[in-house]
């Protein structure tokens, strides 16, 4: 169980996030003066050098991300053209790509991290380049929400690159790509001229999430444990009936994969706050403000309590609680981590993404007075942070390219760069792990200075 540091704030952190913005520097650096763009996006690195993993293009986003929050927070203007001039020579295929289910993380982190900073006075005043960054922004939502299963008289959802029978938990923080779309006045257009609202397919799909991939211990099954979450839910195409739980980069659909399990904290968390921007009568006929919100709430204070219960003492994962050799770590959730053990490998980066879902959850319990468990999340988030922002997480190195330390890409493929024949693999990075741990300073350093509060849709 992570123990909570109750004394721990923002402000205390701020050492340790003007180092990691400074690690970042000679990271986005070494990369784009040695990396090789004609061989795809970077994904891993492999004895420290970033590379790539044909699966689907879904990392090329972080990567310009990184520098555009980098610049976010130092005001690095080389960081800023490195991130800028890449989004608009290298990104327009993943707008228009309709092959995959990533459009939310791609996208979001460049047209929208730029559309952010012009709006907030960052960059130049300059109406061409903010309808250049909306178009692409409400293009990539309408065709992330054309990859689309109905369920006869059942809410539908986006399906993953597997086919339309399959609901991946990732998918939820796509979401926000519908929701920036229908917040710019988008529709997407469908046969006979038929505009289809974005924001009610967002929703239905959080709705399937939350109802297929997250488990409330209410007996769905055996193994029916509150806040655990299965990486992918199976649909029978021709009736819209629920078949099973499954996974892919999980050990089993009746086990926790927890980056799933993060990316539905975060997910559950982020989409709460944008419905706050949203009018009661705009979400009555989606099933009303309180229905969804109570929803959104539900999943993610299950999958919150499960991560912080199931999770060792420093607050960074095994990659799966049921991973087959986790029993021979003896004890391992009363004691910090061990990245380096000989049986299962931590997952570095479904901390950083936990963390920012905490930290997101707590101000939005604090908004509604629940004040215990919002400081119960607060605390945990930045004990999360901690850990991540310091050695052994921390990339120190200047030869190794990754900045955060300990990620894990699949293990079931055996992907993941192993070092030591007699140990779990280590000691790498993540294109995205290194993107959601450079979200999460972000988010904290903004806290820090004063700053506009940092959501996706701002």
């Amino acid at each position: 169980m992570i123990h909570l540091d109750s004394t721990l704030t923002p402000a205390a952190l701020a050492p340790a996030l003007d180092r990691f913005f400074a690690v970042a520097k000679t990271k986005i650096t070494s990369l784009d003066r040695d990396y090789d763009e004609t061989k795809g996006s970077p994904v891993f690195t492999v004895a420290g050098r970033y590379t790539t993993r044909g699966w689907t293009e879904w990392t090329e986003g972080f990567r310009y991300g990184i520098a555009l929050l980098h610049f976010d927070a130092t005001g690095d203007t080389e960081s800023l053209a490195s991130g800028r001039s890449r989004t608009v020579s290298k990104m327009a295929s993943h707008v228009s790509h309709i092959g995959v289910h990533d459009h939310g993380f791609n996208n979001l982190s460049t047209y929208g991290n730029l559309l952010r900073l012009l709006r907030e006075g960052r960059l130049p005043a300059n109406e061409w380049e903010k309808n250049f960054y909306e178009l692409a922004l409400k293009t990539s939502g309408a065709i992330q929400a054309a990859r689309w299963t109905d369920r006869p008289g059942q809410p539908g959802y986006i399906h993953s690159f597997n086919g339309a029978h399959s609901l991946f938990v990732d998918t939820i923080r796509s979401c926000r790509i519908l929701m920036v779309a229908h917040r710019l006045g988008h529709v997407l257009m469908s046969e006979g001229d038929k505009p289809v609202n974005l924001l009610d397919r967002a929703l239905q799909h959080i709705t399937n999430t939350a109802r297929f991939n997250v488990f409330y211990g209410e007996g769905r099954d055996r193994y029916d444990e509150s806040g655990r979450t299965a990486h992918e839910a199976i649909f029978n195409v021709k009736d819209g009936a629920f078949r099973c739980p499954n996974s892919q980069q999980g050990y089993t659909g009746f086990s926790t994969w927890t980056r799933g399990q993060a990316w539905a904290l975060l997910g559950f968390a982020e989409e709460l706050e944008f419905l706050a921007e949203i009018t009661d009568a705009e979400l009555m006929p989606f099933g009303g403000r309180a229905a969804l919100e109570a929803m959104m709430l539900k999943g993610a204070i299950a999958t919150a309590e499960h991560y912080i219960s199931n999770t060792p003492t420093c607050g960074i994962p095994y990659w799966d609680t049921g991973a087959p050799k986790i029993h021979l770590l003896g004890d391992y959730q009363n004691r910090p981590a061990d990245p380096y053990n000989a049986y299962e490998p931590v997952d570095s980066s479904a901390a950083a993404i936990d963390a920012q879902g905490l930290l997101r959850l707590a101000r939005y319990l604090q908004g509604k007075g629940d004040t215990v468990r919002a400081a119960r999340y607060l605390q945990a988030g930045l004990t999360v942070a901690k850990t991540l922002f310091s050695e052994p997480y921390l990339s120190t190195d200047p030869k190794h390219q990754g900045l955060i330390l300990h990620s894990i890409y699949h293990q079931p493929n055996g992907w993941d760069y192993t070092p030591d024949a007699g140990k779990a693999p280590y000691g790498e990075s993540s294109m995205w792990g290194d993107y959601h741990a450079m979200e999460l300073a972000v988010y904290l350093n903004r806290m820090n200075k004063g700053q506009p509060y940092y959501t996706f849709f701002a």
